[in-house]
């Protein structure tokens, strides 16, 4: 507990610097929040009183001050272009996101490990060969370019899956909510038909990030993996008899997943970054999006909350991989 409270201590610098640099860059970014509200036709006095209303005329250090005694209040302010308090919009919106992400990263996990494992047991063979090709497609295509593929393919061509309109067709109705992930809200009432409408929808923007973080993935699995197979104890366990199989995953592969451990929690964050562009995609209404519109129209709070609750979350992250290193290696135990 003293190591955690140590870890969350370290990051408040952090955080304090998300805050800082989120609302200066705010100011600083083209456009004019009381210009785009007011209108295109809207007079000098119009657009005036609004940014007086919006606080928009005060002295940078002023804004900056009401923010922080809001933000301290649990205040994130109001979205000019949804009328709703941002804490709620994004609230609503994190479990779209949430779902999504751990989709498509239980998806690449359960992908790339095998494939990194079978891609260095197996070191020159054609499986190689395909984990060395999957590795540099995943990091050369851009996510919207793979979303964009997907769709025409699977969509438009093929019609094996249904129109990326979000995350249920026009036909189906949300499950009440409990978690506010629909594939478990719906099974916890048994609406099955439901939860292969939330399924189907999900399966295109799962594969698209599920792409962009094999790669990651798959190469240090297999990296890791290599340097284990080549380790002494590993040689003796050969020499006393033990089979392949008994070598490799009991021996190797649990030697192994630390470091992939550690890059999961990398490659966690950047799907969170990449969601931003696959919800666009997608019509996914997750916080990715709702912080593009925002971002568009020049409302800041939605932005700033989108980015402070994106530092909180990868802060969290970032606490609960060593926690699971920990978990793995007694060697951390020790040193901590």
């Amino acid at each position: 507990m003293r190591a955690v409270l140590f870890r969350f201590a370290g990051a408040l610098p952090t955080l304090c610097g998300v805050v800082v640099v989120t609302f200066l860059l705010t100011r600083v970014l083209p456009g004019d929040t009381a210009t785009y509200f007011a209108g295109p036709t809207a007079s000098a006095e119009s657009i005036a009183q609004i940014r007086a209303s919006l606080g928009l005329d005060l002295p940078l250090p002023v804004q900056f001050w009401h923010y922080l005694v809001a933000l301290v209040h649990g205040d994130l302010g109001m979205s000019l272009t949804t009328g709703q308090p941002v804490l709620t919009e994004l609230i609503n919106r994190l479990p779209a996101s949430a779902e999504l992400t751990l989709c498509g990263l239980f998806l690449a996990i359960g992908i790339a490990v095998p494939l990194g494992v079978l891609a260095a047991v197996k070191q020159g063979s054609p499986i190689d060969h395909v984990c060395r090709v999957v590795a540099t497609a995943g990091v050369s295509l851009p996510v919207f370019f793979t979303g964009l593929l997907l769709v025409y393919v699977f969509y438009f061509l093929l019609g094996w899956l249904p129109a990326p309109l979000g995350r249920l067709d026009a036909f189906s109705s949300a499950p009440p909510q409990v978690t506010g992930f629909y594939l478990i809200d719906t099974l916890l009432i048994g609406d099955l038909t439901t939860f292969r409408a939330a399924a189907s929808q999900l399966v295109l923007p799962t594969v698209t990030l599920a792409l962009f973080a094999l790669a990651p993935i798959a190469r240090i699995t297999r990296a890791s993996m290599l340097a284990v197979l080549g380790s002494e104890f590993i040689r003796t366990a050969r020499a006393s008899g033990l089979s392949d199989t008994t070598v490799v995953l009991t021996y190797a592969l649990r030697n192994a997943l630390l470091p992939v451990v550690t890059v999961l929690g990398m490659v966690f964050s950047f799907l969170l970054g990449a969601n931003v562009l696959v919800e666009k995609v997608f019509a996914w209404p997750g916080v990715g999006s709702y912080a593009v519109e925002a971002l568009i129209a020049s409302d800041f709070a939605p932005v700033q909350g989108f980015v402070l609750t994106m530092a909180i979350l990868y802060v969290l992250l970032n606490l609960s991989i060593d926690l699971v290193n920990r978990a793995i290696d007694p060697r951390a135990r020790r040193g901590a």
